[in-house]
């Protein structure tokens, strides 16, 4: 929905008359509701979404009345007239922008926030519909969860009010230029429009040249009322039921399987042109436009407008589906009180209350500070800490894995050249495990090094990102086979008493894991575990620990839950577990440790506990210290290192 400039101005700031029009504002009323039924209940109203069209129309007939009374009269300057769109338009999207930040900072999910950010940076500076084009289309089922995707409208709006106000005072000693101007470049935006919908149909429906030809035709009424201002009494009455019928039947027939806008948005413009042509006097005008209730409505239709649509998506989001319809209708109304309550309080003290000096100015900082906040939400990749810090609540995850998985130095990223350190074997004489794997080895590391509190041995730990232990070296890529050239020269060269597997396993790893295996026991080791897949979240379990919250009414995500959880992993600790009696090795069920009929663990130990995994997978210290402690007759620690000692002390 653009936002529409007021017609229910006077004379206005530029000089140039114009009349108050209550029929114009019910035109309005009949735009925004359409627009608002069909984002609410779009099976009521399918071409609902042309109302947006309507506004065109009516935004470039003001426009091009101001515009063009004012240079006619001399009276023009663009300081005033950009004054008065900044009065017009920033008070009401800034609240809302402002708002929507302040939900998305409570209720949203890194990325959703992100995303959030991205969509208030585009709408603070007037964009929107340029950065929609990169994306989706406007009826793609990614759209429903946009908070600020109606902002396009305003985009185009406002970049249609920086060329055109200059297009139209180059020319402003010609009128006949001037109106060859409004025809010409009307006429090549519309062919722009028709030639580009069926082959570009996003770039058709957000570019502002293939809309500026709505706005256009707006600006030619103004433009021909202006030069003839002698309204045809006659046929005013045939041009308004025959307008009205036009935007009727394109709500009947425009829906979003049509090609649009292309030749169908002639319907909703071409009627929307009749009606204001018609003239107040109209009869559909008069007796239908001009009643009070859609007056009310056309008047907060701009924060209406606004309103309405973020409240739609956050409901969705909450739900994490469309809502059921009294949630939807509920949301209506609550559009409608806030648009009221912005009208009344925000906009007209603001618009037409006592001159207060800067008020401009500080319209323009607040909406520069409000786009810095979402650029800096979206470069910071939604401000992540929200959702740890909420997490936190109910439990802690205070861990470093630079210093528990020995980055850089036992466990290589990709970034890392493929040499592990001289520290990654343990020193001294006593026996040896030996821990060979990707990320998901290097997790459980911190849960061997607390057992040998308990056990006498050493740990070699040989971990890389996105390499798990598969031979032959090359099987994965030039960085793993280095990386698994380098283990198995340590492993031959230690000799260790216990080899521990694991990664991040796929069906196809387990299928070829024998190889591994084999190799391993021709180098002389007895003892080899295969640990088996980790229970998977669909989600970072901070953010699981979010959605619960978020979507059942604040409460909190159990201990034990399978709420989030990825399916298919059972099977494929079946899987793993046929593979190792294959192999004749023995195997330890990470799932059956961390899971059963009530679900996973989220968090373990007393009072808030600590997270189980800090991601979707990677379990954190205190998870892998569960792990290795359930599991350790399964891991064979017993059979090759004897019991620490413990001293005991007499009374």
């Amino acid at each position: 929905m653009p936002a529409d400039l007021s017609s229910s101005a006077t004379p206005s700031s530029n000089g140039a008359h114009v009349a108050y029009r209550p029929d114009i504002d019910g035109l309005r009323a009949i735009a925004v509701s359409s627009v608002v039924i069909f984002h609410a209940f779009p099976a009521l109203l399918r071409g609902g979404f042309v109302g947006v069209d309507v506004f065109f129309i009516i935004s470039g007939y003001l426009i091009g009345t101001i515009i063009l009374g004012g240079l006619a009269a001399g009276t023009f300057r663009f300081s005033t007239f950009y004054a008065r769109r900044v009065k017009r338009i920033f008070p009401a999207l800034l609240l809302v922008l402002i708002a929507c930040y302040g939900f998305g900072w409570f209720e949203l999910l890194a990325e959703e926030f992100k995303e959030l950010g991205k969509q208030i940076a585009a709408g603070a500076g007037f964009v929107s519909n340029l950065a929609l084009w990169q994306e989706a289309g406007y009826f793609d089922t990614a759209a429903e969860t946009k908070p600020l995707l109606h902002l396009w409208s305003l985009g185009v709006e406002e970049q249609f009010y920086i060329f055109w106000p200059i297009a139209l005072w180059l020319t402003r000693r010609n009128r006949r230029a001037q109106g060859w101007l409004i025809v010409i470049v009307g006429i090549a935006s519309f062919a722009l429009n028709v030639f580009t919908v069926g082959s570009h149909s996003v770039a058709a429906f957000y570019s502002p040249f293939s809309r500026f030809w709505e706005l256009l035709m707006g600006c030619s009424l103004a433009f021909l009322t202006l030069e003839r201002t002698a309204a045809a009494a006659k046929s005013g009455n045939f041009m308004s039921i025959t307008g009205a019928l036009l935007i009727a039947a394109s709500f009947a027939l425009v829906n979003s399987k049509r090609v649009f806008p292309g030749w169908w948005a002639l319907l909703p413009t071409i009627g929307a042109t009749l009606l204001i042509a018609a003239g107040p006097n109209a009869w559909v005008n008069r007796n239908v436009l001009s009643r009070k209730p859609l007056v009310w409505i056309g008047l907060i239709s701009f924060p209406l407008y606004l309103w309405h649509w973020p409240l739609l998506v956050f409901a969705r989001l909450i739900e994490g589906e469309l809502p059921a319809w009294p949630i939807r209708a509920e949301a209506v109304a609550l559009s409608l009180v806030l648009a009221t309550a912005t009208y009344l309080l925000i906009e007209t003290p603001i618009r037409f209350g006592q001159r207060i000096p800067g008020r401009v100015a500080a319209l323009c900082i607040l909406m520069l500070g409000v786009g810095y906040a979402g650029v800096n939400a979206y470069q910071r990749d939604g401000l992540s800490f929200r959702i740890t810090s909420m997490a936190s609540r109910f439990t802690t995850t205070r861990f470093d894995t630079t210093k528990s998985w020995r980055e850089h130095v036992c466990f290589l990223e990709s970034s890392d050249r493929a040499e592990f350190g001289s520290a990654c074997v343990d020193s001294g004489h006593g026996p040896l495990v030996f821990l060979w794997g990707d990320s998901f080895a290097a997790a459980i590391s911190p849960g061997l090094r607390d057992l040998q509190s308990h056990y006498d041995f050493r740990l070699a730990q040989y971990t890389a990102s996105g390499c798990p232990p598969l031979l032959p070296a090359d099987a994965r890529d030039p960085r793993c086979a280095r990386v698994h050239q380098q283990s198995l020269a340590a492993l031959r060269e230690t000799h260790p008493d216990l080899v521990i597997l694991d990664a991040n396993w796929i069906s196809s790893d387990l299928a070829s894991i024998k190889d591994s295996i084999a190799e391993i026991r021709a180098d002389g080791v007895k003892n080899i575990v295969l640990v088996g897949p980790v229970p998977q979240w669909n989600d970072a379990l901070p953010n699981v620990y979010w959605l619960y919250w978020r979507k059942n009414h604040h409460q909190i995500l159990p201990p034990r839950s399978s709420f989030g959880l990825v399916a298919g992993i059972p099977e494929l600790d079946g899987e793993a577990r046929n593979a190792a009696a294959a192999a004749g090795v023995r195997y330890v069920s990470a799932l059956g440790v961390l899971c059963d009929s009530d679900g996973c663990l989220t968090r373990t130990g007393a009072g808030k506990g600590e997270l189980t995994v800090f991601d979707r997978a990677h379990l954190t210290p205190a998870g892998a210290k569960l792990l290795v402690d359930s599991s350790v007759d399964q891991l064979l620690i017993p059979s090759v290192a004897p019991p620490r000692q413990t001293s005991s002390g007499a009374m």
